[in-house]
């Protein structure tokens, strides 16, 4: 055998260490490979993440599944995250969205739209705290202010106006800046206002405006706003809370609804600004049809009348009114970090109105801060301030003006025949006659207000563990107005113009306060008590006063003085003059309330609530009521059955039964009151009110039973509520004659019997088209409601009419089995051969022929969007209701044929109606107020990020009031024109009320 050795053991190690070196080579370059291989295989992912409208998501949170990488979405929503392979997953979530899981799929640009219209774990505001949306029992509705109406606002309520079932928004006029009834599930109040309780970042409001009422010496001008000193672009959202479970933890307050209106909070982050600006103009937009020059000519010709044609041809309406301009702007300022954030805004608004020398001017500012103390972060305190002074010029335009009429019934009746001028340009001005020119009108007329208003408060808490939080919240709400007001002396009125020794003119100067504070203080507790139990509770006590003071000065016997008639009361004799003031009890109200919401294994939710309050408005024997609440709810989706049903995405049933109050009337009404006045020189009490130790509280038992369901991936989301409100004890002022003080005092009682207000709620929201480059979305409401009075015994009238020979007339009623505030008057029957009015029964007895109340209210909406432009559209309406035209029966009546004009109906007859046929109240001017309305429309582009500097900058076409589908021949079916009589209120008349405008804005929005 031969066998070859190695020369050495050298040469031996050498060999084994060169194939050492090979070997570590070799699984060096292997891992190398592997590291190349796994590095080109990494993607970077772009996109954007949306909203359900399109609306980008800053902060949203992007993670690669199985990873820990993730990343956060800019202001503009968009992302860029570097994914391990062209197959892995990406997860997109956001607090109040549902977290999506998307596979990348060989793709780098991802876009995505997180949906929240069915996500149960959103937080909803519902009154001293919040709770998950899966938690809510109650009938509650969220509109956030990308949903909200655009354009030129003066306040909150007209945000909302068409947005949720069950709600009925009208513009009580169209004076900038002028009051709105919100009604919640029909109308049930035969006292005070019915206006919901509006509740700003936990503050209950007074209700009341501190706009004095007085007017320029010819009737009662309408109210103002009380919301007016909130600026709408201030506002996150608004939560409606409609039923017993959702509003019975306001107790006595919460009758008509709560409206819970959260502003807007700063964000941690830097510092950013918000800027937005608009302008626009504004024209009338619908005309009353009366005669024009050449037809009332004609009409003169058709009566065989020789007087009555001036040979001018005029437009009154024209004449009064113009085409009027708006500008807005607002700007915040927000930013904050390590848990301590703050937001300011400041805010402008000028809105010309329609009508000559009429406008509404607002500077607003607001302040919050969250802040955040001690190493833990328990210690908090929140801070809120709101600061607005707003200025009105108002026209004499007002609600119960008589046959001298004020200016839009002056300029309705004008005869188009006659000049305003004389022939040197001076005002025409009939002296010796009761018409009055209504242009010099509006130059003899100066009325002018100032409100302004502070609402601040603080509210510092501490967690004293995760699950256990105290919290106090401290507020005051002062309101202070002046308004002056003058006519001068060379209008034709009587009263003002001058007679023999008196000089003539008049003038008022008045002021008011309105004080709220409110002192609250809560106990929320928030835990899984057992397994699968968990407890939301709150305990609190709540302590409020009203206060509510004012004077007034009149004077009359200026003469023409070179001078503001509220700037000389000196210059008239001291009889001319009157001063009188006020200060009504101060009203307090003390409160302890509870709520707890058990929900077992997120299927089964019941929720108890209670409170109790104590009001110094009641007498001794009924100070305190008491409102509970119970209700209850199952979320069916979660139960095994249905789990894997995947067509079906949300199914929730829900049932509520409680109990809420009133106390919206007069302070001090269960007391003895009096008022001072003056006999001979010295100085008297007046009784005003009546005691009634007995007097209790005014409730409200309702009962609401919804189905909210979400079908087709969320596609298509609803909800169904039937409700049942009776309103019983009813609150009311009788009037009795009392020998002692030689006059009617009222007593206020509660009445027997009840309003029943009953119907169904629908809710539908479709996304039709939801695609990256274009989406469609379409949603609406509607209520069909029923309302009756039951067990009243007689009859209570409201619904004064004016004008010529409608002196003291009304036509309205309070009665058994019947609608509230029924129509009921003459049934006219046309006309007889001669022109007279013939009528049931000769006009002896008056039969029921109108509902103001609405059957069936709706709304509307629409949101288009194609890449970066969108459009979006907002109707309302109401069907079934009965409006009655006190304008056309008493302003417009065929009897001023020759001297005024008259409504262009009455010119083409086929029957010419007699000049001599008398005007009355009769169903002839009970019309069908029916309308369907696109009051808001927006076409907006979304230019997003211009440098470095602007951000989400969007430019935006709006338009308001665009055009109305109805039969009414009025101004505008949307019409409440306050006609009620001794503090009951009335429904659906509409007098010579301030037209409303169609507006048309261009606007800009972006931030810094």
């Amino acid at each position: 055998m031969n066998i070859t050795l190695p020369k050495s053991n050298w040469s031996v190690l050498h060999y084994k260490q060169k194939l050492q070196s090979l070997e570590k080579l070799i699984i060096l370059s292997f891992f190398m490979l592997l590291f190349s291989t796994a590095a080109f295989a990494q993607t970077v992912v772009k996109g954007i993440v949306y909203d359900n409208d399109k609306s980008p998501i800053p902060g949203a949170t992007i993670q690669v599944a199985g990873t820990n990488t993730r990343t956060q979405s800019d202001v503009e929503g968009k992302y860029a995250i570097t994914a391990p392979s062209p197959t892995a997953k990406l997860i997109f979530s956001f607090v109040g969205m549902e977290t999506q899981t998307v596979s990348i799929n060989n793709q780098t640009v991802v876009n995505v739209t997180l949906s929240s219209s069915n996500n149960l774990d959103a937080v909803v505001v519902v009154g001293y705290g919040s709770v998950k949306k899966s938690d809510l029992t109650g009938a509650a509705t969220t509109v956030s202010a990308k949903d909200f109406n655009k354009g030129p606002l003066n306040a909150p309520d007209q945000l909302i106006q068409g947005k949720v079932a069950g709600v009925q928004m009208i513009n009580n006029s169209g004076q900038p800046g002028g009051a709105s009834t919100v009604r919640i599930r029909g109308n049930s109040a035969i006292t005070g206002t019915g206006q919901p309780l509006y509740v700003v970042d936990g503050v209950a409001l007074d209700g009341r405006s501190a706009r004095p009422s007085s007017s320029a010496g010819i009737g009662t001008a309408p109210d103002g706003n009380p919301l007016n000193f909130i600026n709408p672009a201030d506002i996150e959202s608004m939560e409606i809370l409609k039923d017993a479970s959702a509003t019975a933890i306001y107790g006595s307050r919460a009758a008509y609804g709560v409206v819970l209106i959260t502003t807007k909070r700063g964000k941690s982050g830097d510092t950013k600004i918000d800027v937005s600006a608009s302008a626009g103009v504004s024209n009338i937009a619908k005309k009353v049809d009366v005669l024009s020059g050449d037809e009332y000519r004609a009409a003169l010709a058709r009566y065989n009348l020789t007087t009555g044609n001036f040979g001018s041809s005029v437009d009154a309406l024209d004449a009064i009114t113009r085409t009027a301009y708006n500008q807005n702007y607002s700007v915040g300022i927000s930013g904050g970090a390590n848990g301590n954030t703050y937001r300011a805004s400041l805010g402008y608004q000028d809105q010309q109105g329609i009508i000559r020398s009429t406008d509404f001017k607002k500077y607003s500012a607001g302040f919050n801060g969250n802040f955040k103390f001690l190493e833990s972060k328990k210690l908090g305190l929140d801070v809120n301030m709101i600061s607005n002074q707003y200025l009105e010029s108002i026209a004499p335009i007002t609600t119960d003006a008589g046959f001298t009429g004020s200016l839009i019934s002056q300029a309705l009746a004008w005869n188009p025949t006659q000049s305003f001028y004389n022939a040197d340009g001076s005002l025409f001005i009939d002296y010796g006659t009761t018409t009055i020119n209504p242009m010099a009108a509006l130059a003899a007329n100066n009325d002018k207000s100032k409100v302004s208003t502070i609402l601040g408060s603080v509210s510092p808490y501490y967690k004293i563990t995760p699950w256990l939080e105290y919290r106090m919240l401290a507020s005051v709400n002062y309101s202070t107005g002046i308004r002056r007001a003058s006519t001068r002396s060379f209008l034709n009125l009587q009263g003002i113009q001058p007679s023999g020794a008196f000089l003539g003119g008049y003038a008022s100067y008045s002021n008011s306060e309105l004080i709220t504070q409110q002192f609250t203080n809560t106990l929320n507790f928030n835990k899984e008590i057992v397994s699968k139990l968990n407890l939301n509770a709150i305990i609190g006590y709540e302590y409020s006063s009203f206060i509510n003071k004012g004077t007034t000065n009149t004077a009359t016997g200026f003469g023409e003085i070179d001078g503001d008639y509220t700037d000389a009361f000196q210059t008239t004799a001291p009889a001319n003059r009157t001063f009188s003031a006020y200060n009504s009890p101060t009203t307090e109200l003390q409160s302890y309330f509870a709520r707890a919401i058990f929900n077992y294994d997120s299927k089964y939710i019941l929720t108890a609530t209670i409170r109790a309050d104590g009001s110094t408005k009641f007498g001794k024997s009924n100070r305190y009521g008491y409102f509970p609440s119970l209700a209850a709810a199952w979320d069916i989706k979660k139960e095994s059955f249905m789990v894997n049903n995947e067509w079906i995405n949300q199914l929730k049933l829900r049932v509520s039964y409680g109990k809420t109050g009133n106390q919206d009337f007069p302070s001090g009404s269960a007391q003895q009151r009096y008022d001072y006045g003056n006999s001979n020189g010295a100085p008297t009490l007046i009784a005003i009110n009546n005691a009634n130790p007995n007097l209790k509280w005014q409730s409200d038992v309702q009962t609401n039973v919804g189905v909210d369901f979400a079908v087709l991936k969320n596609r298509l989301t609803g909800s169904i509520e039937y409700f049942h409100k009776k309103t019983n004890d009813l609150l009311f002022p009788q009037i009795s004659f009392v020998p002692a003080v030689g006059g009617n005092v009222p007593t206020w009682v509660n009445l027997p019997g009840q309003i029943i207000n009953k119907g169904l709620e629908l809710t539908l929201n479709g996304n039709i088209i939801e695609q990256d480059n274009i989406s469609w979305s379409l949603g609406g409401n509607a209520t069909f409601i029923k309302n009756e009075v039951q067990n009243i015994s007689g009859i209570i009238k409201t619904g004064s009419l004016n004008g010529q020979g409608l002196s003291g007339v009304t036509t309205e009623v309070i009665q058994n089995g019947l609608p509230l505030f029924a129509m009921v008057t003459r049934q006219y029957n046309g006309l007889d051969a001669n022109g007279f009015s013939l009528y049931t029964d000769d006009g002896f007895t008056n039969y029921y022929v109108g509902n103001p109340n609405p059957k069936v209210i709706m709304g509307l909406s629409t949101n288009f969007r194609y890449k970066k432009l969108s459009f979006t559209a907002n109707f309302n309406g109401a069907f079934g209701q009965d409006i009655y035209n006190n304008t056309a029966n008493s302003v417009l009546a065929i009897s001023n044929l020759g001297t005024r004009n008259i409504s262009s109906a009455l010119a083409t007859l086929p029957v010419p109606e007699s000049l001599a046929n008398p005007i009355a109240a009769s169903s002839r001017y009970i019309e069908k107020g029916d309308y369907v309305k696109l009051a808001n429309a927006t076409l907006n582009y979304n230019f997003g990020n211009i440098g470095k500097a602007i951000k989400s900058l969007n430019v935006y076409v709006n338009g308001q009031n665009l055009f109305v589908i109805t039969n009414y021949t009025g101004f505008d079916p949307e019409v409440n024109v306050n006609k009620g009589v001794s503090g009951v209120p009335s429904a659906g008349i509409d007098y010579t009320a301030y037209p409303t405008a169609r507006t048309f804005n261009f606007g800009v929005n972006f931030s810094l």
